[in-house]
């Protein structure tokens, strides 16, 4: 009898064993980039900030153009101006040098935290259904196959991919 029981607790237990071994990992891939290019609110957002872009580059113009006048009536009175008048012209050309060059570097200083600002919500959307996708299909990982960090991918990697795309509405 004892045997017998401690046979049947042998089975249940080898049983048990066997099927959580057999158990699946689930793992699948995106290619999170191309989730991002394609996604309709990227184009939005970069159509803003290429509209914040152009108005920068009209203004840098602006500037640069007024430099430029500067530069070329300096150059034409510059041997007939007393040295007072021509050391604060080349002052004031030198100072307008430097407003532009800092006016630049605070112009790209806002376009990228403006990209930021737009982006954000793009990828928080994508990022929330990637993990919706995840829980719903029981998946361990999803790998982003667009960072070039995963070497090769096995075809019993899952692409989450389509799933992500029709939790989004992209398809």
């Amino acid at each position: 009898m004892k045997l017998l029981r401690l046979s049947i607790f042998f089975i249940i237990s080898l049983v048990a064993m066997t099927n959580a071994i057999a158990q699946e990992y689930r793992f699948a891939h995106l290619d999170f980039q191309r989730l991002l290019n394609d996604y309709p609110g990227k184009l939005e957002a970069e159509e803003r900030l290429a509209d914040e872009t152009q108005k920068l580059k009209d203004q840098l113009s602006v500037m640069n153009a007024e430099l430029e006048q500067k530069y070329r009536d300096y150059v034409s009175k510059r041997d007939s101006l007393p040295d007072l008048v021509r050391n604060t012209i080349e002052k004031d050309i030198q100072d307008t040098q430097q407003r532009i060059d800092q006016f630049r570097e605070m112009a790209m200083q806002s376009i990228t935290q403006k990209e930021q600002r737009l982006l954000q919500p793009v990828i928080k959307k994508i990022m929330n259904a990637i993990e919706q996708v995840r829980k719903e299909h029981d998946f361990i990982y999803i790998f982003d196959t667009s960072s070039k960090v995963i070497l090769s991918v096995s075809d019993l990697s899952y692409d989450a991919e389509p799933l992500v795309r029709t939790k989004l509405g992209m398809d």
